[in-house]
Parts: C-alpha cells; structure tokens; sequence
C-alpha cells in the first residue's frame, strides 16, 4: 500500500473541517472535481471509504472521523513547526479555530481580542458558534469555550468568567396581562420563550433553591435557537425567557424587564477556554490562552487557570447547555 501525500492529508483535513468539497476547493485554490478526484484515488489506496457523499452533503465515515483524529493534530503540529521556525525571524502569526456559543464568545471578542489583534497583527482567529458539545480535536478546532464542569478531563482550562447564573424574565407588560409565577409549576401555565439545540432537543428550565430541584418542560408560542433572540421575544412582551443573568441584567436595571421567580435562578461555575493538554499548543494559541490568562487574572476572581475536572452531570450542567455550547 502507497503512503499518503501531504497534500492529499491537507486536502482531507480541509474537507473534514468544511463538510464541503466546494468550500475546501476555494480554501485550497483547487477545483472541486480535482479535490474529489484527490480523495477517491486516496480512498483507493487506503482501501477505505473516508467520505459519505450525497448532492448535498458531506460527512465523515466512522473510518474517517478515526483517521481525522489522528491525522487533524499530526498536521497541526507540523503546522506550528514551520510557524516557529518563521517567527524566530518575523512576527508571530498561524490561525486559532475555536468552537463556542455566541455569549460564550462575546467576552474574549469584547475585553481580548482587540489588544491581542492589534499586537499579533499577522494571527488569524476564527469562532465558530454552536450550541453543540463539540469533541474540538475530532472536529479540527484548536480551542473551545465551555462552562469548567462540562470541559474534558483531558484538557488544560483558562477561567475567565464570574460563576454564571440563569434568570427567568419578562416584560412589565407582560406581567400585567397575566398574573406572576410565585412557584417553578406556575410556569406551566404561562406563555414561555423556548430554546432548541441544534441536536434537536428542547431545554428544559433547571430551577434550584435551598436544595430543592425542579425541572420543567415550558411551553409557549416560540421556540428559538439564539440567546439574544429570547432576550428581544421577551422584550417585546411574547412571555418568559429563561437566559444568563448577564444577558439582561441592564435591561433588569433599566425596568424593561422583571425578573420572576428570583429565588429559584441556580448558579454555576463560569467559562473558561480550554484545549488539549497532551501535546504542545500551536505558538498562535500559546499566546492567545497566555492573553486570556493575563486577562483574567487582571480583571476577575481567581481561580483562573488550572487542568479541568469534570464535574457530575447535574442540573446545573444541563442549565449550562443553554449557554453554549456556548
């Protein structure tokens, strides 16, 4: 059996990443019908098929995910090499891929990211937002950002947020349509703001107070996929959102929305940006988890860096999903 090319692993880790032949074609500056011819002639040789292909999609074969497992961090190894050896003489530079939700993104591209652009001007950073558990190594990604207690033990983590805490809200006029819950079961009788997974999956709102759960399955007029989407639906009065404290807490303050059943909002531990602890970090992230860090430790609480333990699936955790998953 031949050996694969460099550029046919190249080409098979773009294709991996992008899901598209199309999309790593233009990334690659090749035809399409060249990458895909690339591939079957790779497939024949390995004597495996890599790629499920339709019209319209493409997806891994479980072959194809365990060769992208070994071959993704191989490439991106031999990757910083080349970049170490460049920027012992110029400036820094290479690509950060991260997998996180949009409010799990919105602190580093508020407080870091526009000092570490402007001082490594040539490092490329990109986040791809999902609400999903995403496995960063198996999909190609760098770095992701979760809450600490759903992060892989395998993983070193960067704290860089407060403990989180969830709120149920709502507008005044709402409120003055239809009487207050003063229990988690009132909410069952309400018009609630769900959120769907991209899985497919309702969340189910997680309360907690002075030890006692409650999980309920709300039901309402609209179910939504964005955070900021359920913070706008419960302003404009369609009903009960049950997001991050942080997202409205100045909508809170400004009276443009209540916060309902206060004393049930459960907290969890905060975000934090991790990747994989067992090997050597590419030079573009070693700088940007250093920037994080400095960050943290400048602004926030301690703690803020330390190898991720992973905590119990409780109902916190499931509330933290929300969040993503970011």
């Amino acid at each position: 059996m031949s050996r694969a090319g460099l550029s046919e692993l190249t080409a098979f880790v773009e294709i991996a990443k992008t899901r598209s032949f199309r999309a790593a074609a233009r990334t690659l500056d090749v035809s399409p019908s060249a990458l895909s011819h690339a591939m079957r002639a790779l497939e024949a040789r390995l004597q495996v098929r890599l790629f499920n292909r339709t019209t319209r999609s493409v997806a891994l074969t479980e072959a194809g995910e365990q060769f992208l497992q070994r071959v993704g961090p191989a490439l991106a190894d031999l990757d910083d090499a080349v970049h170490a050896l460049t920027s012992a003489a110029s400036r820094p530079s290479g690509s950060i891929r991260i997998s996180a939700s949009e409010s799990a993104s919105r602190p580093l591209v508020r407080h870091v990211l526009p000092d570490f652009l402007r001082a490594y001007p040539d490092i490329r950073v990109e986040f791809v937002v999902d609400t999903r558990m995403v496995d960063i190594v198996a999909n190609g990604f760098d770095a992701g950002i979760r809450v600490m207690q759903d992060v892989p033990r395998d993983m070193v983590a960067i704290r860089f947020g407060p403990d989180l805490r969830f709120v149920a809200v709502a507008s005044p006029r709402y409120l003055a349509e239809h009487p207050e819950p003063k229990a988690p079961h009132d909410l069952l009788a309400h018009r609630c703001i769900r959120f769907r997974f991209e899985s497919g999956a309702i969340y189910h709102w997680d309360l907690e107070h002075r030890g006692k759960s409650a999980s309920i399955d709300v039901d309402g007029p609209l179910t939504l996929g964005n955070l900021n989407l359920m913070v706008e639906a419960a302003l404009a009065g369609i009903g009960i959102a049950w997001v991050p404290e942080d997202q409205v807490s100045e909508h809170v303050r400004a009276g443009r929305l209540v916060t309902v059943l206060p004393q049930w909002s459960p907290s969890m531990t905060g975000l934090c940006l991790y990747y994989p602890a067992n090997r050597h970090p590419p030079t573009a992230l070693r700088l940007f988890a250093n920037a994080v860090r400095e960050w943290a430790e400048r602004d926030l609480p301690p703690p803020v860096a330390h190898a991720a333990r992973k905590a119990p699936v409780t109902s916190r955790a499931k509330a933290a999903k929300a969040a993503k998953p970011t």
